[in-house]
């Protein structure tokens, strides 16, 4: 009898590929070496993986995925696998989000996933910071958000800024009969009105027919750190784009960019004041400030700061007016009644604007329920607990939670969750009704509320005003309105109208 044995590696082979069998069918629906958590409704998936190629096959409609999950096992919280991915626990529970946001805000924090996907582009900046470095930047921040500077030189920037949007872009437009992406011109807008309120400069975007950019390495980057959530190989393809891509821009070439307009901010800012010029906005309130080390804050330490606040102070007011509008042209019955409430309450004159009263804000809060500035955020557990609802919670879990799927909820918003109805935050007495802050995170919630959100507001419905009482914009033909996956909630290809004067 002879016997035939195998070549060294034919049987080093076979004996991976059986290892890797009984793997597979010990992990059958999940991620290779996880297991399912007692209690929370699991979502099987692909042997050894995971969810992972599931998750990636739905990157452009990830928001939607996540509503369709939670539809299909009938759940508000669910645990998922993925290789390569921290451990998840998704939630659209109002009260497990109010737990975590407000109740146990101590045990939920920034984690270490976070400052891997953003830190590049935001630093140690509000945003991404805990502890000591988040108290410091939002202490010193609070100073600038108060009441006072709402009534007088907030708005009048806004009706100025307005001014130049009006006179070179839409009266233009208006006059020749030709669209213009109106997403893009709300960036701008508010691209220029926040940094001349936090930066006391003139960027000049709206006269600009080109993106800037700066702002236009800003949106790239943003949707990069998104994608480094939920995509190991985003650094991977970055680093390979000379070879695929020859000639273009890869992240670090982006963010050179945008630190040279940071660092231009701060360089220029400190010449000023060395001249003996005084300013009581944003950068130079953090320029007095000092960090939890007791020392003035760094070039670094502000251009963090610059950069954080940009995110707030541009793009989730564009965002929220863009997807207004868009409402208003699709609800052209909605548009009529508040054109008819703006004509009787609102002066012709725009310097006697003062604040909007409540009548107009329904219509702001219905959008930020349905298309939320921030769609989807995580924390990190930094201890064992146990939600509301009975889900376990391990040290180490990344909790995901998202205030775009909770809208569309018909469990939380009833069987008209899906419609815009702004008349949903009137209550039968007339005033306007508030929600717990789990069940509308619009402006996030518990110490961690966005401090801007009275600016934001303002700044919104001073821009809705004005453009509603002077144009008439209707959508172009032939367009896909949808939102890009990205940190905040952008219009993936702009919105084109075309613009009529009243």
């Amino acid at each position: 009898m002879t016997l035939t044995l195998l070549p060294t590696g034919g049987t080093a082979f076979i004996a991976c590929a059986a290892t890797l069998g009984l793997l597979a069918l010990k992990y059958n629906d999940r991620a290779i070496f996880t297991e399912p958590r007692k209690g929370i409704v699991f979502v099987p998936t692909d042997p050894l993986v995971g969810g992972l190629f599931i998750q990636l096959n739905n990157k452009h409609r990830l928001l939607d995925y996540f509503i369709e999950i939670m539809e299909k096992y009938d759940a508000m919280t669910l645990h998922s696998t993925a290789i390569a991915l921290p451990k998840s626990i998704m939630t659209i529970d109002p009260a497990n989000v109010e737990y975590v946001l407000k109740s146990n805000f101590s045990n939920y924090v920034k984690g270490p996933q976070m400052m891997n996907a953003m830190g590049d582009l935001f630093g140690h900046g509000i945003f991404v910071a805990n502890g000591e470095q988040w108290k410091y930047q939002r202490k010193t921040a609070s100073l600038i958000f108060n009441v006072a500077n709402f009534r007088d030189h907030f708005t009048e920037v806004f009706v100025d800024e307005f001014n130049v949007m009006a006179e070179n872009i839409f009266d233009k437009k208006a006059a020749n009969g030709k669209p213009v992406d109106f997403h893009d011109v709300m960036y701008k807008f508010t691209l220029d009105s926040f940094v001349i309120l936090g930066f006391g400069k003139r960027l000049n975007a709206l006269l600009s027919k080109e993106k800037v950019p700066f702002a236009a390495s800003f949106d790239i980057c943003q949707s990069n750190c998104l994608e480094r959530f939920i995509d190991p190989f985003t650094n991977l393809r970055d680093a390979l784009k000379p070879i695929i891509s020859p000639g273009s821009m890869r992240i670090k070439d982006h963010l050179r960019v945008i630190n040279d307009f940071a660092y231009g901010l701060i360089s220029e800012r400190r010449e000023q004041l060395k001249n003996g010029e005084e300013y009581k906005d944003l950068l130079s309130r953090f320029m007095a400030a000092h960090n939890p080390q007791g020392e003035p804050l760094s070039d670094k330490e502000l251009r963090d700061t610059v950069l954080n606040f940009i995110i707030a102070g541009r793009d989730t007011t564009a965002q929220a007016l863009s997807w207004i509008f868009y409402n208003l042209m699709l609800h052209p019955r909605i548009e009529a009644k508040l054109l008819a409430e703006i004509d009787r309450a609102i002066p012709d004159d725009e310097r006697a604007l003062t604040a909007p009263e409540f009548y107009q804000y329904h219509r702001f809060y219905e959008v930020l329920r349905l298309y939320p500035s921030v769609p989807a955020n995580v924390k990190v557990a930094l201890e064992d607990d146990m939600f509301p609802d009975g889900s376990v919670i391990k040290k180490g879990d990344s909790i995901v939670w998202g205030p775009y799927p909770m809208a569309r909820s018909r469990k939380i918003w009833g069987q008209d969750a899906r419609e815009f109805k702004p008349e949903r935050w009137i209550k039968p007495d007339g005033e306007l009704r508030r929600e717990s802050a789990g069940q509308w995170p619009a402006f996030h919630a518990g110490p961690r509320i966005c401090l801007g959100q009275n600016l934001a507001t303002l700044e919104a419905l001073v821009a809705i005003i004005l453009l509603v009482k002077r144009y008439k914009f209707s959508l172009a033909p032939n367009q896909d309105i949808t939102y890009d996956i990205s940190l905040t909630h952008p219009m993936k290809f702009g919105m084109q109208v075309f613009v009529e004067r009243r």
